[in-house]
This record gives structure tokens, C-alpha cells and sequence, in this order.
């Protein structure tokens, strides 16, 4: 709040706890709807027409969307006052997943996942910010902690609800559900928190950086997307896209650090210790981000488990997560935060490592448990890290230094989803030309199977099964191998950052 702006007194009695309530209400939908179609893939696939990689884009829309207008947040806020923007955005929100919920073809599905993730983006801020400005200062701690256990609670919530909804209705209602929640709370937080709307200041709208910056992400992503159907760098058009990816990267720095009024405000990058945690943040995150997305691929291609099942399942490591955060948080207040971040990075990198030794007569809970350890974890990376890297900047520089983290975590992820699909598959192909070879070498299995009355189609549809069954089994230990190393190298590299000079209350930020 700016010393200009009038002392405002805090929200008391139903208004406060309805404020509240809806508040966290925009912030879980939000997150959910990042997390709610990972399972939902191969359905929403299915419906369409297209393949599971195709399917993807589906999560990658909305994350590169949503990455785009979550640095944008302080810009837009200060122009035009946080209530309007977060009205604005939460209404959006709930018409844009209408939209999604009525498409009836993968390109207008991916068309209002982008708009839907451009709303969304700015609803995980600015539910914190207005969540302060309406509790008593006393207790600045219950709003904070109301806001972090959605932000836990969504990922959990996502991958169960998603699958459910697949399984028992049909897949548009994984973003009908968002329509009334949107419109309640786009309603009552009007009604409520008009009268503590931030101060407008007139800054000029950096119309170029804007451009720039959905220029060379847009490509980036397409180029991503769109590189295994168009065999790579032997299209002309991934070539093109890659060039427009590289230039428009150049240009937008060029202009973002000689801009007055920057949209993004890149010179938070000088701070060695902001780069190195962001670094480290970034590419843990695309390691855990490119593991989650396979995990519920495999498990419904090919371990015969619904999409309710595979949620319930990857729904572990966030409840877990759930259960460590309070006392992680408590000790990265006290303690070292790099300590906690290695030690993070590290325990995630070795469950993972222990993850390439899966097999397809694998049960339940020796999917399940791996996944729950993987979640012990998450708390010791996410808290920390955030201190570490905003503890790196100036007190004035947070917002925009909080800004920056979450776009390269956002864009991370995004951009990890596209390789681990093409990864995986181009795996699976090779895995599967190979052991075409060597399965049955002297025709024994092929023997037995007819000597048990089977008919000549029968045995070999069984081998083809067999074949298929083990080169998805090794595509996904060799990409889990991969993901581990990178996770174990990026842990290293948190001892860049210098220990913070100050202690930051990263509880509200994500």
C-alpha cells in the first residue's frame, strides 16, 4: 500500500470469512486447472480425434498462457487497481473455461486454454495481496496460511477430480465446474473489496515488450509442440519458428532493459543470487513437472489403471507435500535456506533415481510409495528456493523479482511437458525396434503359446503385447534416469547463490 493511499480498516465478522473464502476459492481454481487435466489427456485425446502428444497441449497452452500474464500482474494492478484486475481476470477465467468446455475440436479447446491461462494468471497474486489488505495486521498469518493451503490443496485436488469427472461424466466438465465458482466469486469480491482499491498510477503502456514476449514464447511452445509430427529441423517451418523463437528472445531483452516503463523488469537479473535461484528453480521444476505428466500416461496406456485411479494415485505426492510444508516453513525462516534447497533437490533427485528400476508387474502401492516420498520432498525445494532467490533482491524489487520466478517456473514446465511426450514416444519406437529382434530369438514362447492351443494370430498378438509392454517400460525408466541426473546437477547448483542477507515470509508466495 502506498503512503498516499487512505489507512483502510480491515474486514471484521461474515464479511471478513466470505471475503476470505472466496478469495482462496479463485486461488484453488486456478492452480487446480493446471494439475485438473494431467489425467484427463488421454481422454479429452480420445474425444478429439488426436494423439496423447496432441493431447498435451492441452496442459501446455494454459501453463505458457498463464506464465505469460503472471509478471504482468504488477503492471496491470498498478494501472488499473487490484480489485478491478482480479474481477476482471476471475470473471475471464469462468467464461474463457466455458469456452473449453464447449469446444468441440483440439485447436479451439487449445485456443481457450490460452485465454483461460492469461486470466488465471494473475488470480494466484492478486488472491494473496487482497487476502492481506482485508485481515487485521494480527493476523496477517491466518490469511497467509489460508492462501498457501489452497495452493497445496489444488494440486492435490486436480489429478482426483479430473480423473473422476472422466471416468463417471465427460471430460468438458473438468472446465464447466470453474463457470459458478468463477461468477460467485467475481460477485461477492466486488461487492466486498471495492473500497480497497489500490491507487492507479498512469505508467505508459509497453506495448512493444508485451508483443515481444508473446512473440517468442507462442513460437518457442509451437515449436515444441509441433517439432516430432513435423520431424524437427528438417522442416521449414520449425526452422522458422526456431529463428522467430531466437530473435524475438534478443529483441525483447534488448528492449526490456533499455525500456523506462519495462512490462517485465529483467534488471532484477544483475543479482547473481536471484539468476542462481532461478536457475536452480527452473530446472528442478521441469524435471518434476516432465516426471508428473508421464506418470499418469503410463499408467493409463499401458498399467490398465483408470484416470480416476492414476489421480488417486500421483494425488500422493501432493498430500504428503500437505503434511511437511508447516514445518519446512518454520525452519526456513531459521535456517540456511540453500541448505534446505540442496537437501530437496537431492532427496527428489534420488526417489526418482530409484524409479528407474520399475517394472510392468509393478502393484499399487509400489507406484504409489515412491510418489508419496517424492512428496515428503517438494516442501524442502518449493519454500526455500523462493526465499532464497527473493532474498537475493532489493525489498523494493520483490514483486518483480516474485513476478520473474514464477514465469520461468510456469514456462519451465510448459516447455518440459513437450520434450518428456516427444521424449517418451521416440523412445518407445526405438525400444521397440530393438527388441522386435530379441525377444523370442528361437520362437520357445512362441511355441509354447500355440502347444497351449492357441491359434498362430493369438501367440504373436501376445508377443506384439509383450514387445509394446517392455519398450514403454524402458522408455520410461531411461526419461525417469534423465530426469534424475538433471535434478541431482541442479541441486548443485544452489551454492551459487550467496547466503541472503535477509529473511523472507515466502508463506503467501508460489
Amino acid at each position: 500500500m502506498s503512503a498516499n493511499e487512505p489507512t483502510l480498516q480491515p474486514l471484521t465478522g461474515w464479511q471478513l470469512w466470505a471475503a476470505a473464502l472466496f478469495l482462496s476459492m479463485a486461488n484453488l481454481i486456478a492452480i487446480l486447472d493446471m494439475t485438473i487435466a494431467n489425467v484427463s489427456v488421454l481422454t479429452i485425446a480420445g474425444g478429439l480425434a488426436v494423439t496423447p502428444t496432441q493431447g498435451t497441449w492441452v496442459i501446455t497452452s494454459y501453463a505458457v498462457a498463464e506464465a505469460i500474464t503472471v509478471p504482468l500482474t504488477g503492471w496491470f494492478t498498478a494501472r488499473y487497481g487490484s480489485v478491478k484486475v482480479f474481477v476482471v481476470a476471475m470473471a475471464a477465467f469462468g467464461l474463457f473455461s466455458a469456452l473449453a468446455g464447449m469446444s468441440t475440436s483440439l485447436g479451439f479447446l487449445v485456443f481457450a486454454r490460452v485465454l483461460q491461462g492469461m486470466a488465471g494468471g494473475p488470480l494466484m497474486p492478486l488472491s494473496q495481496t487482497l487476502l492481506l489488505r482485508i485481515f487485521p495486521k494480527e493476523k496477517a498469518g491466518a490469511a497467509t496460511g489460508i492462501w498457501a493451503m489452497t495452493t497445496l490443496v489444488g494440486p492435490v485436488l486436480g489429478p482426483i477430480l479430473g480423473g473422476w469427472i472422466c471416468d463417471n461424466y465427460t471430460w468438458p466438465w473438468i472446465f464447466l465446474i470453474n463457470l459458478p465458482i468463477a461468477a460467485a466469486c467475481a460477485w461477492i469480491c466486488w461487492k466486498v473489496l471495492q473500497r480497497y482499491e489500490t491507487r492507479i498510477v498512469r505508467n505508459p503502456i509497453d506495448v512493444v515488450g508485451f508483443v515481444l514476449l508473446i512473440i517468442w514464447v507462442g513460437a518457442l511452445q509451437i515449436m515444441l509442440d509441433e517439432g516430432k509430427n513435423l520431424d524437427w529441423f528438417s522442416s521449414p517451418i520449425i526452422v522458422g519458428l526456431a529463428v522467430i523463437a531466437v530473435v524475438g528472445f534478443v529483441a525483447f531483452l534488448i528492449w526490456e532493459f533499455t525500456e523506462e516503463h519495462p512490462i517485465v523488469d529483467l534488471r532484477v537479473f544483475r543479482h547473481r543470487g536471484f539468476s542462481a535461484a532461478v536457475l536452480t528453480i527452473s530446472l528442478t521444476f521441469a524435471g518434476f513437472f516432465a516426471a508428473n505428466v508421464l506418470t499418469p500416461l503410463w499408467l493409463q496406456s499401458f498399467m490398465a489403471y483408470t484416470a480416476t485411479d492414476a489421480g488417486m494415485t500421483t494425488a500422493w505426492i501432493g498430500i504428503t507435500a500437505f503434511f511437511t510444508a508447516p514445518a519446512v516453513a518454520a525452519m526456513s525462516m531459521k535456517m540456511d535456506p540453500r541448505k534446505l534447497v540442496f537437501f530437496g533437490i537431492l532427496w527428489l533427485g534420488l526417489i526418482t533415481l530409484y524409479r528407474t528400476i520399475a517394472t510392468t508387474e509393478m502393484s499399487y502401492w509400489d507406484v504409489a510409495m515412491p510418489l508419496m516420498l517424492l512428496g515428503l520432498g517438494m516442501p524442502f525445494f518449493f519454500i526455500p528456493s523462493t526465499a532464497a532467490a527473493l532474498g537475493s533482491v532489493e525489498e523494493e524489487e520483490t514483486n518483480s523479482a516474485a513476478g520473474l520466478m514464477n514465469f520461468m517456473r510456469t514456462l519451465s514446465g510448459a516447455i518440459a511437458t513437450s520434450m518428456v511426450t516427444t521424449y517418451w514416444e521416440d523412445e518407445i519406437t526405438r525400444n521397440r525396434s530393438e527388441l522386435v529382434g530379441v525377444i523370442d530369438p528361437g520362437q520357445v514362447i512362441y511355441n509354447q503359446l500355440t502347444s497351449q492351443g492357441m491359434t498362430d494370430a493369438q501367440a504373436l498378438l501376445v508377443l506384439e503385447r509383450m514387445v509394446t509392454e517392455q519398450s514403454v517400460m524402458l522408455a520410461t525408466n531411461e526419461l525417469m534416469l534423465v530426469v534424475a541426473v538433471m535434478l541431482i546437477v541442479s541441486a548443485c547448483f544452489i551454492w551459487l547463490v550467496p547466503k541472503p542477507n535477509r529473511v523472507v515470509d515466502t508463506s503467501g508466495v508460489h
